[in-house]
């Protein structure tokens, strides 16, 4: 089958990205922007490993407790087993290899954005650079609340009888300090040798960012975003990212009318973006049910989007 970007342009595709992508011209996409799967075992979708442990994905009583985001087990950062500490490299090989096709399909010069989780984001970062891309910039996506899961040591020690332990170790907890940034990894596709920026946005119009359109939504060109919840950016997906925040980095690296790709695109909330700033777009999910979450979503955006118009 010849690679032509028009099969998929401005549609959502059932299917699993790695094969999509291989049927996308090469050099036709102007940005991608993801939120890929982080490999931290959110849900069965996000185990890229090979999981043997039973207990993995399980739930405790103090998890059904804490909330919808949290009813998984993941695996402590020592692991269950030694197979465990190869998580990381599994997640690096892993990233490999949709990542080559991203490279291929963007024009040069063009921006690949994607939200990566705090543990694995370096293995992201490496399996870009290996597959050609430039490591751009690290933004942080600053959130308005997370949830604080690191657990009193003193219970543990109650629970077990351990008075004497609980009182000395009183104020010191097991895990991670609270989650209130997500990285976000910025990486751009090389632009000729012996060539500049300037001539590429004049050949491929990518490779500059739009500041101007940027700051719409952070008031300053930081590398830090803050963005506001609404009722609607929730819900849908366990792993669900504010409209807003999609739109302003749509803003940052494309113009009206150019292509943006979401090969994990979950919900569809890169997609609803996209249509709401004028791109043209390809949407990829592999999750039956999340994809007609996406298709539903969109076709509900486009017609409110149509009754306005005609009101």
């Amino acid at each position: 089958m010849a690679m032509n970007e028009n099969i998929y342009l401005n549609k959502i595709i059932h299917g699993n990205c790695i094969d999509i992508l291989k049927n996308i011209e090469s050099n036709s996409v102007h940005s991608i922007i993801s939120d890929i799967p982080y490999g931290i075992g959110v849900d069965d979708w996000d185990v890229l490993h090979d999981n043997t442990n039973s207990a993995f994905l399980g739930t405790s009583p103090a998890q059904e407790k804490a909330g919808a985001i949290f009813k998984k087990r993941g695996k402590p950062l020592n692991g269950w087993s030694e197979a465990d500490r190869l998580i990381p490299a599994q997640y690096y090989e892993w990233c490999l290899i949709w990542v080559k096709e991203w490279f291929r399909v963007l024009k040069p010069g063009g921006s690949a954005i994607v939200f990566a989780g705090r543990r694995l984001s370096h293995r992201c970062v490496c399996a870009f650079e290996d597959s050609g891309f430039t490591y751009k910039d690290m933004l942080a996506w600053l959130k308005e609340k997370a949830p604080h899961r690191a657990q009193r040591i003193s219970v543990v020690y109650q629970r077990r009888g351990d008075q004497e332990s609980a009182d000395c170790w009183e104020g010191w907890r097991i895990g991670n300090l609270r989650p209130l940034f997500e990285p976000i990894l910025w990486f751009l596709k090389p632009y000729k040798i012996g060539g500049t920026i300037t001539d590429n946005m004049l050949e491929y119009e990518v490779g500059a960012f739009n500041e101007k359109a940027f700051t719409k939504y952070t008031n300053s060109p930081n590398n830090i975003i803050r963005t506001t919840l609404t009722p609607n950016d929730a819900g849908l997906h366990l792993t669900q990212k504010p409209l807003k925040l999609m739109q302003a980095l749509i803003e940052l690296t494309t113009k009206e009318g150019q292509i943006v790709l979401d090969p994990f695109c979950g919900s569809g909330t890169t997609i609803i973006a996209a249509v709401s700033l004028n791109r043209k777009y390809i949407g990829i999910e592999i999750d039956k049910d999340y994809y007609n979450t996406a298709t539903k979503r969109l076709s509900d955006f486009i017609h409110q989007d149509e009754n306005k118009l005609f009101s």
